[in-house]
């Protein structure tokens, strides 16, 4: 029985480890990024060692997500649960945290953190760096092919902070509440479901309760209505949330 966000993920990559889990679909930008559970246990993996290896983050910290959903924000939330650190979503008012991350974009509003380290992505095809770095931040995805493919940090218990910020859920919370989520938007179990961003942009609904219900994704962002049956074809999806 998964209790944590790491335990379900877990189990979504040792399902079929080849098969895509998370295919990512940009209609404005044409970006197309298929990662199957490997591909996306190794950007997690990658990731957690820069939190805990290259910061110096341990138990009970929190890293700021200040992002948009995208892949690379689902390797940094898994990163940061495997890791044993909360991730705050900034939801809310701004809250002191030991790390953060964002876009370029959000730079001016991210000022507003009181964080040490900071690091910035623009989300770019490819997984491109960025060309011009924010001054005061990293590229995370310049600096996070440093560290190593596996993560090898203490197992996460339930009661472990899994979400941080005014409204903390622990591991078995978050669970509960994504498995509450899957039911309600009808996400199959073991299926595979397209996702528009701008109408189900919580974490908890595009990321975390498909993982809960053992179902693959398929998150689209400036979804263009016009592709949406042949996309759906073509992935072969059993389920929109659009």
């Amino acid at each position: 029985m998964k209790t944590t966000i790491p335990q379900a993920f877990a189990e979504a990559v040792r399902r079929d480890p080849a098969a895509p889990l998370l295919t990512w679909y940009d209609d404005a930008s044409g970006d197309r990024t298929e990662l199957s559970g490997l591909t996306l246990e190794n950007w997690v993996s990658k990731t957690a060692n820069l939190l805990v290896d290259g910061i110096g983050l341990g138990h009970g910290d929190t890293v700021a997500l200040l992002l948009p959903p995208h892949w690379q924000t689902a390797a940094l939330l898994l990163g940061v649960s495997a890791a044993g650190l909360g991730a705050d979503l900034g939801a809310d008012a701004p809250q002191p945290v030991e790390a953060l991350f964002t876009t370029p974009d959000r730079v001016d509003a991210a000022a507003a953190w009181n964080t040490g380290d900071r690091y910035a992505t623009g989300l770019l095809p490819l997984a491109m760096p960025l060309r011009d770095v924010p001054p005061g931040y990293q590229d995370y995805v310049t600096e996070v092919r440093n560290y190593g493919d596996h993560y090898r940090g203490a197992p996460v218990a339930p009661a472990d902070l899994a979400l941080g910020g005014p409204f903390e859920l622990s591991h078995q919370d978050a669970i509960e509440e994504a498995a509450h989520r899957a039911a309600a938007l009808g996400i199959p179990d073991g299926g595979r479901v397209l996702i528009d961003t701008a109408a189900y942009p919580e974490a908890i609904d595009w990321l975390i309760a498909p993982l809960v219900a053992g179902a693959s994704v398929v998150l689209c962002a400036n979804l263009d209505r016009a592709k949406l049956d042949a996309r759906a074809a073509t992935e072969k999806v059993s389920a929109i949330l659009a």
